[in-house]
């Protein structure tokens, strides 16, 4: 047992003008207080399967202000940590008119930072990223927000050390053997994943939001209804499930949702309005919430949206809101797509939307994935759909254009923006997204409008096997493109709406990526973490690639992309 009231945490989550929500998990059931200059917001644990947690909700404060906080529990202060060599955590405000600087990335394993672990996984970039924020020789803005774009966990592909405390509570030979089981084994995965001191040091000071992967549940999670009728077949997949969704809502969910929407929530109204002078043990009631958004997904919705000023950010759930039934099939049904079709609109200098799988792939993989989607539903026949079913598990062909039909859905409503049907078209409409192991810039061709570009920062630590990294780069050449587009239409799949071209990558470096608002355009780069010196607990970041999408001119428009797609390298 830990000696320190503080378990894990404290995690800057939601951040606006006025109010920040700081996250924690502690040892016992207490009262959590932070407090800043004198003042001091408290919080009460609540309780899931023995373990604890508290959300403070800081509010009162002013626009664009940086404050250093310090956090107590039961009268004990636990943040900062004593003895910390990294500087003090503070809550930085929004507000007085400066530009969006957002971080993003997906797929990030939980292993050693030693010479071991980063010969095996590379260097852990969002470490690597944290070490240099807390330099003093530091010069580089802290971003407003940073947005993990899935996997944060891995829950099926579990690190030596996840399996030693796997071992030491059951059966490892027996199903689900290394994979995880219930929420004991979350909890304990989370906490490899966010307690090295560096990254506990970030995530203590710059605001995050995340949305889920499929490995943080089960690699393929729901990419066809034969896929789940496998899953429901065995003994331990219901146990997995309501662990992973409930944990969910506990670690990554909660600290997403602003005040009001909190307020609407019907887990944490349970914990908000709980009076009585014993700890709230909300186990069952969350059991019970986390089965029924599996077996009813309509029921509650994990995607969300904010506007930072002229950016609105939309982070769409691609993974349980899916329709599997093959008659209806799309990667989100019809509730979640009228939702986020409310929200895909002009009137911003940017439109981001944030899916943990990419919108635009390289075109020759994007026909392959929807030439196998057709076969697979029978355009050429059972034997066929039997052979396609097997490929799209075995080689992940499951990303939107494997469901042409949200594909071709979410397409018209990008067009519709770009073109200034829906308010006044935007500089930009960017999708932000991970999962493929690998990083890339694309761009739709277009002759007016607004730019409608595709940005992949993937990995953050967890790089792709080479003879995968091989496959990715073929399938992004001309002659990939030509026979996968032959393939696809053999099987009856209807052209895209546009054409697009890859303008940078694909590279395949464990990365984090960053873009602002300049005048310039919306810029964009990626940084990675690198080892001089044999220092390997204290790597350097170098840059990887950037690129800067210029504002169109409004009277002549912007030029179909060609080589180097019209960017700034």
């Amino acid at each position: 047992m830990t000696s320190s009231p503080l378990i894990l945490g404290p995690m800057m989550r939601y951040v606006d003008d006025v109010s920040a929500s700081i996250w924690c998990e502690t040892r016992d059931a207490a009262q959590v207080v932070v407090s800043i200059a004198g003042r001091s917001w408290a919080a009460r644990t609540f309780a899931v399967h023995g373990h604890h947690y508290a959300l403070v909700q800081v509010d009162g404060l002013q626009p664009n202000v940086i404050l250093p906080y310090t956090v107590d529990i039961d009268g004990t202060r636990v943040w900062p940590a004593e003895d910390s060599d990294f500087p003090a955590a503070v809550i930085a405000t929004l507000g007085g008119g400066h530009p969006l600087r957002l971080s993003f990335g997906s797929c990030r394993t939980s292993v050693s930072h030693d010479k071991d672990g980063n010969g095996t996984h590379g260097v852990d970039a969002l470490r690597a990223y944290a070490l240099r924020l807390a330099s003093p020789d530091n010069d580089v803005p802290r971003p407003d927000l940073i947005l993990f774009l899935g996997d944060q966990v891995y829950a099926d592909l579990t690190t030596e050390e996840m399996q030693k405390f796997i071992k030491a509570r059951r059966d490892i030979t027996k199903p689900p053997g290394q994979e995880l089981a219930d929420f004991e084994e979350y909890a304990h995965l989370y906490s490899l994943a966010w307690s090295d001191e560096a990254n506990r040091w970030l995530l203590s000071t710059v605001p995050t939001a995340m949305i889920f992967d499929d490995h943080d549940i089960r690699d393929d999670w729901n990419t066809s209804l034969s896929w789940k009728r496998k899953m429901q077949a065995t003994s331990w997949w219901q146990g997995r499930i309501v662990a992973g969704l409930a944990s969910y809502w506990v670690y990554q969910h909660l600290g997403n949702m602003s005040p009001a929407e909190r307020a609407d929530d019907e887990i944490w109204r349970r914990i908000a309005s709980h009076d009585g002078d014993s700890e709230l043990d909300i186990s069952s009631v969350l059991d019970a919430f986390a089965t029924r958004c599996d077996q009813e997904p309509t029921s509650y919705r994990w995607s969300f949206c904010r506007d930072f000023t002229d950016v609105r950010l939309i982070v769409v759930d691609s993974r349980a809101a899916r329709e599997l039934d093959p008659a209806r099939r799309a990667l989100l049904d019809d509730e979640e797509t009228s939702w986020l079709d409310e929200r895909m609109q002009g009137g911003f200098r940017h439109l981001l939307i944030g899916t943990s799988l990419p919108f635009l792939l390289p075109p020759g993989l994007h026909h392959l994935e929807s030439w196998d989607e057709a076969v697979s539903e029978g355009a050429w026949g059972e034997a066929a759909a039997r052979v396609g079913e097997r490929l799209r598990q075995l080689v992940d062909l499951e990303h939107w254009a494997a469901f042409q039909r949200s594909f071709l859905q979410l397409a018209r409503m990008a067009t519709a923006v770009a073109d200034g049907q829906r308010g006044t078209a935007p500089q930009t409409v960017t999708f932000l997204s991970g999962d493929v192991h690998y990083s890339t810039v694309s761009e739709v061709e277009r002759s007016s409008g607004s730019r409608i570009v595709q940005a992949v920062c993937s990995p953050i630590r967890n790089p792709l096997p080479r003879a995968l990294r091989s496959f990715s780069a073929v399938l992004s050449y001309g002659m990939a493109t030509r026979l996968t587009a032959l393939l696809a239409r053999s099987a009856k799949v209807a052209s895209p709406p546009f054409r697009w071209k890859g303008v940078k990558g694909p590279w395949f470096d464990n990365c984090l990526a960053s873009l602002e608002d300049t005048p310039d355009g919306l810029k964009l780069w990626w940084e990675t973490g690198v080892v001089h010196g044999g220092e390997q607990l204290h790597p350097l970041v170098k840059n990887v690639a950037t690129v800067t999408l210029p504002p169109h001119d409004p009277l002549s428009g912007h030029h179909p992309v060609e080589p180097g797609g019209g960017l700034k390298p």
